[in-house]
């Protein structure tokens, strides 16, 4: 994934000043504003976190984000499923950590992920659609948005966002058949949370095969019977678990150029990422959903920039204990 993003390294606890090696930290207190602690010594350096999260946040801002990929379990930077601890050092309840919070507070749309998923094949192809689909959004912002141009990002988005939604798709399509009713800036901070939300869903195999079916009937008619048949018998092995997504949205591309169907062909579907960063997955060895996810920060040649906190590995390479990166 590096050959097409920037990854921009950020430890929240060596930008607060805390160093390295340094003692393990943890969480304390009530689980709404917990204090960051040293577990032997109980120093608090909840304070110099705040300041550090308040000064890079802002510095963050200026970057265009795409994505962030956070340190799983971090205190400062666990997305998830972060132990607070009572003053007597037992467990109570889990949180995020103080960094991951803040960051995900303020940056709402920013696909985001734990390092611990990504080794998922589905959670990385979901967080990795994500990210692109995020940069094209700011792209889309960026190079002066008009209703018409909302409306043209919207109709090659469509396979897309069904494959996630079609309730989801079909409210914002809603929205956009209604543009005019609102102010240019509303309507795009409306279109931009439903897209960004709509990716988050599960992409089901189920969903998936519908799509594949709907492209499918815009070139059915010219296909041969045996060609029509193998094309079926395709998307039903996908949809049994027997062969990816890639497969049959393979054999779907070559009908589309053969046929030169301009609609299908411009579809982001077909091509959510760069293919280096393929197989597309689902259905296969039982791992029948995408879920969602986030992470990393990058800047690629692609068209695409993301961010991330706490380094995790990212494209195989090593990263410090509670590095984060983000992707831009």
């Amino acid at each position: 994934m590096g050959r097409y993003v920037e990854w921009v390294p950020v430890c929240p606890e060596v930008e607060a000043g805390l160093g390295t090696p340094r003692e393990a930290l943890q969480l304390v207190g009530n689980p709404r504003r917990p204090r960051l602690m040293t577990v032997t010594s109980k120093h608090d350096h909840t304070e110099a976190m705040e300041t550090m999260i308040e000064e890079r946040l802002e510095s963050l801002d200026k970057l265009n984000l795409s994505g962030f990929v956070f340190k799983k379990g971090s205190p400062s930077c666990g997305i998830e499923r972060v132990r607070v601890y009572t003053e007597k050092s037992m467990p109570s309840h889990s949180r995020s950590g103080i960094f991951a919070h803040a960051f995900i507070e303020k940056f709402p749309l920013i696909p985001v992920e734990d390092e611990g998923r990504l080794h998922d094949s589905v959670q990385r192809e979901n967080f990795i659609e994500r990210v692109f689909s995020y940069r094209r959004f700011q792209d889309l912002m960026q190079e002066g948005v008009t209703r018409q141009a909302l409306i043209g990002f919207h109709t090659i988005h469509k396979y897309l966002l069904l494959s996630h939604s079609q309730q989801h798709y079909e409210a914002m399509g809603r929205l956009v058949g209604q543009a005019d009713r609102y102010q240019l800036k509303e309507l795009t901070g409306k279109y931009g949370e439903l897209f960004m939300n709509t990716l988050a869903l599960k992409a089901t195999v189920r969903k998936h095969v519908n799509v594949l079916h709907h492209i499918m009937g815009y070139f059915k008619t010219r296909l041969r019977t045996l060609e029509k048949a193998e094309l079926l018998d395709v998307i039903d092995d996908y949809h049994r678990g027997s062969t990816p997504l890639i497969v049959p949205l393979t054999l779907i591309t070559h009908y589309i150029r053969v046929f030169d169907v301009d609609y299908i062909r411009d579809q982001v579907y077909l091509n959510p990422h760069p293919k280096e960063l393929k197989p597309r997955v689902g259905g296969v060895h039982g791992d029948r959903e995408a879920r969602s996810h986030s992470g990393g920060t990058w800047r690629n040649p692609y068209g695409l920039s993301a961010r991330s906190g706490d380094k995790a590995e990212a494209a195989g390479s090593p990263a410090p204990r509670s590095q984060t990166t983000a992707v831009r």
